[in-house]
């Protein structure tokens, strides 16, 4: 399974990424963001956490324009799968790719500890090594990831088994207290907490790794 991390300026979890996805097993590759196309035969794209340009405008806005921008909506649209984590989410959003906005925690700081995460659904290859309602211990390092969208939005998200994750508990402020939501087609997710953060004992936990051995193997025996 072949993955490519994008970093911007001012990512800073594109290394930890790498470091995961190589970890279960994928052949991962570097994309600069002024790259204007992805190695041949990626099936994952991942875009990690951190500021990109600062998080000026709006978090991912300016991301969202960037040459590399272009292949991963290309990607995404031919149906291939993207993982977008934190400041990823974001810039799903501002592509259009996922639905709804991150707006500034509901308590207008930066939150920046492990937190509950509850697993909502298993169908999809970014869950299938969970079980639905398991409750996962992931860090969480974010200022902008109050997750709010229309009450048709939400509905057609629960109807259509869209939210992947739940924040156990309230935390910054979003609708259905959403931490993660998947695409139409289930191959796009995007979450605000760090999964790539918990695959080390030595880092206090290892409750990502199924998510990355997970979706390495569905992508392998695609």
């Amino acid at each position: 399974m072949k993955a490519a991390v994008i970093t911007f300026p001012g990512s800073n979890c594109d290394r930890d990424l790498r470091v995961a996805l190589a970890a279960a097993g994928a052949e991962v590759a570097q994309v600069w963001h002024k790259d204007d196309a992805l190695p041949a035969g990626t099936d994952l794209v991942a875009v990690p956490g951190g500021f990109s340009f600062g998080d000026y405008l709006r978090c991912g806005a300016i991301a969202a324009q960037s040459p590399i921008a272009r292949a991963l909506r290309a990607h995404a649209q031919a149906g291939g799968y993207v993982l977008g984590v934190c400041n990823g989410f974001q810039v799903l959003t501002e592509l259009g790719l996922l639905p709804g906005a991150l707006m500034r925690n509901s308590g207008l700081t930066f939150i920046s500890r492990p937190v509950g995460l509850q697993v909502v659904t298993t169908d999809s290859a970014f869950t299938r090594g969970y079980q639905q309602g398991q409750t996962l211990s992931i860090p969480i390092a974010h200022h902008d990831g109050n997750y709010q969208i229309g009450p048709e939005g939400l509905q057609q998200l629960q109807d259509q088994d869209r939210i992947a994750f739940r924040y156990a508990d309230p935390v910054n402020g979003s609708v259905g207290d959403i931490a993660g939501v998947l695409s139409e087609n289930r191959r796009v997710l995007g979450m605000m907490p760090h999964p790539e953060r918990a695959v080390d004992p030595a880092h206090g936990g290892t409750d990502g790794t199924a998510m990355f051995a997970g979706l390495v193997d569905s992508l392998q025996a695609a």
